[in-house]
């Protein structure tokens, strides 16, 4: 009977495992790097790297993507209506999508500013505007802090940078365990993750559409491989004890500085985050838009380039173009709520 037990929790363990790796191989063979490995000092930093056009009107811009996400989140929202405008490089953080983890320093925001800093020397860039989303913004703050000389100016995206109350979800605090996590990751990620794709990036963009073809452009699917799970999942717990460390160095920041926000963020409250930043930057302007949630990338990108605009010295009145886009965004919300309500009339018995 015990005997039996055993045998069917070990076939049990095997499936999932075997799963879990199969898995891993389809999602990379679906969603292939896009970007060029380079050598960083020692381990090897993944980025898609756009180079600088005939006649460019804007500074280099280096994108930083948020957690559990890739080079692609950002690629897909500012290549294009960017393009033959500036030299643009869109990093995979150290341990996400095609980079690897490197050194234990990189699990902390200040080692991801030194990997892109790094990054940056081996591409020859010698200063650009940094733009932050979500996680990424912490990052982008510590590169403010760390690489002044390398910083042309700071945009921050829906940034996560300050302590908030409450922890992180418990998947995290598993999976960042050393046994635990590292079995969890193996055996229960994929197939749970795999389910949640779809309400979790909807519930990124609420209350804000997200676009249809978000998650076949984004590959969202990549973070659900073990080594990467567990590295997003160091990333998220690691967090808190360093923006509470570092959040007074942020008035050290001198460079010119735009935070982007919505009211409406259920994923990073903008209270605490982005009105923190405003505080604690000198001189930095906050651009606060009514019933956007977290992802102005997408929802909101003329806002963002205008800032990059406004960053390199052009003359852009962001809070106008913010009254502009709350009009754009109620009215879309109000087409889905019209659209909604003729389909519930049409099958109402």
């Amino acid at each position: 009977m015990i005997d039996s037990l055993f045998a069917t929790i070990a076939l049990l363990l095997l499936t999932a495992a075997g799963f879990s790796a199969y898995k891993t191989r389809a999602i990379e063979r679906t969603y292939p790097n896009i970007g060029e490995l380079t050598d960083v000092g020692g381990y090897n930093m993944n980025a898609l790297h756009l180079p600088r056009p005939a006649t460019p009107d804007l500074p280099a811009l280096v994108f930083i993507h948020g957690a559990s996400g890739n080079l692609r989140d950002q690629f897909e929202a500012f290549a294009a209506p960017l393009s033959c405008r500036a030299e643009m490089l869109f990093v995979d953080r150290p341990g996400h999508g095609y980079s690897e983890r490197g050194t234990a320093e990189n699990a902390l925001p200040s080692g991801q500013a030194d990997a892109i800093a790094k990054l940056m020397d081996r591409l020859g860039i010698k200063s650009a505007i940094i733009i932050g989303h979500s996680f990424g913004g912490a990052i982008a703050a510590a590169f403010g802090v760390r690489h002044p000389e390398k910083t042309a100016g700071l945009l921050f995206l829906a940034p996560a940078t300050h302590p908030w109350p409450g922890g992180v979800d418990w998947y995290y605090t598993l999976a960042a365990m050393p046994v635990f996590g590292w079995l969890f990751t193996r055996l229960l990620v994929m197939p749970i993750g795999l389910r949640r794709v779809e309400n979790g990036t909807l519930s990124i963009f609420h209350p804000n559409k997200r676009p249809a073809d978000y998650i076949a452009k984004t590959a969202p699917e990549l973070v659900l491989r073990p080594q990467t799970f567990r590295n997003n999942a160091a990333d998220v717990v690691n967090l808190f004890a360093y923006v509470s460390a570092h959040a007074p160095r942020y008035r050290e920041i001198k460079t010119p500085t735009i935070i982007i926000t919505g009211d409406s963020d259920d994923i990073v409250l903008e209270e605490l985050h982005s009105r923190g930043l405003a505080r604690d930057i000198p001189g930095s302007e906050l651009v606060t838009i009514r019933n956007l949630g977290h992802k102005p990338d997408y929802i909101t990108t003329d806002v963002a380039i205008a800032a990059m605009e406004r960053l390199a010295g052009q003359q852009r009145d962001l809070q106008k173009l913010a009254a502009q886009a709350e009009i754009r965004i109620a009215n879309l919300a109000g087409e889905m709520s019209g659209r909604e309500s003729s389909s519930q009339a049409v099958t109402t018995p």
